[in-house]
């Protein structure tokens, strides 16, 4: 049984509806959880992402915008004192962002803070790797 044109159309854009009504619940929350902490979202998404030394091509992947903002981000950051510039290891040319030991305080006290009341808390670890891979799939397919 095939799925008729129509009825594929209003899958479609019913799921999309939800990744997108998802994506605007996660922004929400991080803004919310990210004042308190006397950061923008944008500054708390960084610090989120910021797993290790990172060069600025890698953070602003991780934050899914431009190097441009994420280098406004990285800037703002370092005034905070929560992050510095320092020599890549490799590229002479390149620069590592690493977190200072204030900036690895705050980062982990955001992470406890974004882990309160998530918009995917509702779904177990195994539900929540379902989605992840699902959504992988959508954008690898691309």
């Amino acid at each position: 049984m095939t799925t008729s044109p129509d009825a594929h159309a209003i899958a479609e854009r019913e799921l999309c509806g939800l990744v997108s009504g998802l994506a605007q619940q996660i922004a929400d929350h991080v803004r919310t959880r990210a004042v308190p902490l006397g950061l923008t979202a944008a500054q708390a998404t960084a610090l989120r992402e910021m797993t290790g030394p990172m060069s600025m091509r890698e953070l602003a992947e991780r934050m899914s915008c431009e190097p441009s903002n994420a280098t406004f981000v990285a800037d703002k950051l370092e005034k905070q004192g929560l992050v510095e510039r320092r020599a890549h290891p490799t590229d002479r040319r390149a620069k590592h962002l690493v977190l200072t030991p204030e900036g690895g305080d705050l980062r982990e006290r955001l992470l406890e803070s974004l882990a309160e009341d998530s918009p995917l808390a509702g779904l177990t670890v195994e539900q929540q790797r379902a989605l992840k891979g699902l959504l992988e799939q959508a954008v690898l397919h691309r």
